[in-house]
């Protein structure tokens, strides 16, 4: 059998395997996560003030910083001229093969860590007819894509990347790189025979439920037209990037590129460079573009929180001790998940990730239970008391007052995406690098030259969008046709978004959405939460094999009764998230109709409860 065919037939099972992944387009292609710092003074917060209280004053100045920007996130589809944003830079061109009319049982959207693990389990419990279909040359999902310099986990790395134990690897950092992480993805892939079961450079288009034969039609843009019994959305929650909306910005005569598609055929060097954003993405890339450009010019709308990051390599010692602990990394894994505070579980307690202490933190003790009222007020005070040690960071650390004053965030904690550097803040006080605060309402033209801002024009040779991506809103639901030929984003936009446990949505029988809308049991460690929906994906597929079912659809009152519930656990926390974000789109999102903030254990308590009555599924 030549092994070198894109599309072959196992002779042992008769299925097809594939050999489609791309070729890495350049060696440019090439970098790190953040270092370790030596300066102990940036790897502190300032002492906290145990009287700041969040009163009506601050809570005043929350919400004028907050509903000063309203309107101001405008952004744009990547199509025509702008579609350039979307092109796979990193890859060689797409293998050729024959456009594939067959079937196959399963059929998986994505190649992240999500189809990773799902193909690890389904493996393990005799699923053999698997296929995945991936837009990108190479397995990776967000690690694929984003692969700008200074790229790095920001949860720590021993708790985040799954089957460390089965890999035999430990990571070399505790927040590992972005390069380091998209290198062990594609040593699972091997190690696994994902490779064999994997369409690269192939995009869903179209996935149409066929109620007569029981199947759903996958058309890909390569002239696919794949039937299969299973259909799995393993897209990712951060997928889609978007790009602001900027008058003139196509006018731009330099060279231009999204941080998703970092463009390394441009050189940097000694180049003015500007970036329009200061989220999580922009916050690691500054730093290191600072360290190599002429100039820096980042425009900011909104800061970001940038909190200790504190990165450290890993110790020879704990190379050795892990190596003798049976599954080390499942048990660190899982005493994160007991962690709710999100700061708490993000800083990472070394001691009791590794259990060498019984908790992460002193219990206080109440004279008496309090109300949620008062349990939410407790937090907003916590939370302003961190807030205030971050902003007085910022004075610490940067030399202009000015420069200091803009980089100051006013929201909750957690509100936005937390960031967490120890270099970002030093950056400013560079003389190459210069900040451009565009607040409330952000950068608002772009001219041949460069950027315009306050009737002054930056010029710049390299523009760098870091506008971020689309939170929970994968194009593939535009394209999911479910009974009736309804699709799914129609059913969410006449209905409300309306899920089961976020993995299930009535109408749309055997489709499996993974980490969606209203999907729980994880926290801000994302790997926990494929865990569950992986774990759950392989349970539902066994049941059906077992019971003789050839369909699994929900029930309409189930469904209903779980989306109020989301609605109703989103607006009991929500003073807690009281800004702008993607988070709740922009401030648009409808209660309960993006992420799932019930907490794990009540979504795997309801998860419990529907797997062992079985009484919110229809089966056919």
């Amino acid at each position: 059998m030549d092994m070198t065919l894109p599309i072959r037939i196992d002779e042992a099972t008769g299925l097809k395997l594939f050999n489609t992944r791309a070729a890495k387009a350049t060696e440019k292609i090439a970098g790190k996560g953040y270092s370790a710092v030596s300066d102990e003074s940036l790897k502190v917060l300032p002492a906290a003030t145990p009287s700041a209280v969040f009163d009506a004053d601050e809570q005043a100045r929350y919400r004028e910083f907050k509903e000063s920007r309203r309107g101001a996130a405008d952004y744009m589809a990547m199509e025509g001229e702008f579609a350039r944003y979307l092109e796979d830079v990193y890859s060689a061109p797409p293998v050729a093969r024959e456009a594939l009319n067959d079937e196959c049982e399963i059929l998986v959207i994505g190649a992240g860590f999500a189809a990773l693990l799902l193909w690890h389990k389904l493996r393990a419990a005799g699923f053999k007819d698997v296929r995945f279909c991936e837009k990108g040359g190479d397995v990776g999902g967000t690690w694929y894509w984003n692969r700008y310099p200074g790229i790095a986990c920001d949860v720590e790395a021993y708790s985040y990347l799954p089957l460390l134990e089965e890999m035999g690897y430990v990571p070399t950092m505790k927040f590992a790189s972005g390069f380091e992480i998209l290198e062990y993805c594609q040593a699972m892939a091997s190690r696994f025979g994902f490779y064999d079961h994997c369409l690269f450079h192939t995009t869903v288009e179209k996935t149409s439920w066929d109620e007569s034969s029981a199947t759903w039609t996958v058309a890909t843009d390569r002239g696919d037209r794949m039937r299969a019994r299973y259909v799995v959305l393993a897209n990712g929650i951060l997928t889609t990037p978007k790009l602001a909306r900027i008058e003139g910005m196509e006018t731009f005569k330099g060279q231009s590129f999204h941080t998703s598609r970092w463009d390394y055929k441009v050189e940097l060097e000694g180049k003015r460079v500007g970036i329009i954003g200061t989220g999580a993405t922009a916050v690691q890339a500054i730093p290191e573009l600072a360290k190599i450009v002429k100039q820096l010019v980042v425009f900011q709308r909104t800061p970001s929180t940038i909190d200790v990051r504190d990165q450290r390599a890993t110790t020879p010692e704990e190379i050795e001790t892990w190596s003798k602990q049976p599954g080390w990394a499942l048990a660190r894994r899982d005493r994160l998940a007991q962690i709710s505070s999100g700061r708490t579980a993000l800083q990472g307690n070394d001691d009791y990730l590794s259990g060498k202490v019984a908790d992460f933190k002193q219990r206080k003790q109440h004279e008496r239970a309090l109300t949620p009222q008062e349990m939410i007020q407790k937090q907003l005070d916590t939370n302003f008391r961190i807030m205030e040690q971050i902003r007085a960071r910022v004075d610490a650390i940067v030399k202009d007052p000015k420069t200091a004053a803009a980089l100051k965030p006013y929201y909750p904690y957690g509100c936005k995406r937390p960031t967490f550097h120890d270099e970002f803040l030093p950056s400013f006080n560079l003389p190459q690098v210069t900040l451009v605060d565009t607040a409330p309402l952000g950068v608002a033209r772009i001219n041949e030259q460069g950027v315009v801002h306050a009737g002054q024009t930056y010029p710049l040779d390299v523009l760098v969008y870091a506008t971020g991506f689309q939170w929970m809103a994968t194009s593939t639901f535009n394209m999911i046709s479910g009974r009736g030929g309804v699709t799914l984003r129609e059913k969410w936009r006449t209905e409300g978004v309306k899920t089961f446990l976020g993995l299930h949505s009535e109408g749309f029988p055997n489709l499996f959405i993974m980490s969606g809308p209203q999907g729980g049991g994880g926290q801000f460690n994302f790997t926990l939460g494929i865990e569950s929906h992986t774990d759950y994906v392989v349970w539902m597929l066994k049941t059906m094999r077992d019971r003789g079912a050839r369909l699994v659809d929900i029930r309409k009152q189930p469904e209903v009764d779980y989306a109020a519930h989301c609605a109703e656990v989103d607006l009991m926390s929500r003073a807690l998230r009281d800004c702008l974000s993607y988070y709740n789109g922009e401030g648009d999102a409808a209660p309960g109709s993006l992420a799932y903030y019930g907490g794990p254990q009540q979504w795997h308590s309801l998860r419990v409860a529907a797997q062992a009555s079985l009484e919110p599924y229809l089966f056919e």
